[in-house]
């Protein structure tokens, strides 16, 4: 375990040889106020390498592991820092399969989690967001780090105001394993929150091919999920009235696009005394 000097932000990356997690390494690394302390990877020929020497970082002193709890459990022992602004980060993506239960331990064991893993149900996020409350933890859960679809979302539920019919689309590459998106959800949950119904039947629709026509959310907006090699992540959201379409559209090209968010994250979980749910309660 490295030593953190008092200023720095102690922070553990689960998922760490991932496509995201490869790159929060590296901006934790280059952050001037966040010391990394744990890097989290299933990969069983990886155990026990340091992080830093994979990456191209050089050597860290960190080495890769796979058991999760005990890392978390170290990093708490070993950050003496307590009360509120205080104590490790996770900053967590790995898979839907095991985010809640990473979640759920890093509270037990007084670390703030920071969960970029998408998947969790509304019934998880209620029972995390309970827990936080009662641990007096920050917690932040966020479906998406980039500050461009922060503003997609804004002027979607902006636009929800003036539009009935609307569907939403989602296209990422093919290794993501959650669908649709926790971004195009929380995109639907944000325009959904004026209580009105979407997209009225003028018609007795018939799909000759199950699910052609998206995913029906109670409120009618349909949420559409592509997956294709050469993809990073996009969103597009569609209004339709009659004589005019307005459409908004986000494109991730690069994932170094997420980096201000974790980071700004990162710095602010600490301070929180409960679950913050997406990046707009942030910023």
């Amino acid at each position: 375990m490295t030593s953190v000097p008092p200023s720095s932000i102690p922070v553990v990356v689960a998922g760490a040889l991932g496509r995201m997690g490869a790159e929060v390494v590296r901006a934790i690394h280059d952050a001037s106020d966040c010391e990394l302390v744990g890097a989290v990877e299933t990969t069983p020929d990886k155990e026990g390498l340091d992080i830093g020497e994979e990456l191209g970082l050089g050597t860290l002193d960190v080495a890769l592991t796979s058991d999760f709890e005990a890392c978390i459990c170290s990093v708490s022992q070993n950050s003496h820092q307590t009360g509120p602004g205080q104590g490790a980060v996770l900053v967590d993506f790995t898979h839907p399969s095991v985010v809640y239960d990473h979640t759920r331990t890093a509270l037990a064991y007084g670390v703030h989690p920071v969960i970029g893993t998408t998947g969790l149900s509304t019934e998880q996020l209620k029972d995390l967001s309970g827990f936080a409350a009662k641990a007096s933890m920050g917690a932040a859960v966020i479906p998406n780090f980039s500050v461009g679809m922060v503003l997609l979302q804004q002027a979607a539920a902006a636009a929800a105001r003036f539009y009935n019919h609307a569907e939403l689309t989602e296209l990422h590459h093919n290794r993501k394993a959650d669908a649709p998106s926790g971004t195009c959800i929380k995109t639907a949950e944000l325009m959904e929150e004026l209580g009105k119904t979407f997209n009225s039947s003028e018609l007795d629709e018939h799909e000759s091919l199950s699910g052609c026509r998206g995913g029906l959310r109670a409120s009618g907006l349909r949420l559409h999920s592509l997956r294709l090699p050469g993809l990073v992540a996009h969103q597009e959201v569609m209004f339709g009235a009659p004589g005019e379409t307005y459409t908004l559209r986000h494109d991730t090209i690069d994932r170094s696009a997420y980096m201000p968010g974790v980071l700004l994250t990162v710095g602010k979980v600490r301070q929180l005394q409960g679950l913050v749910y997406g990046l707009e309660r942030l910023i």
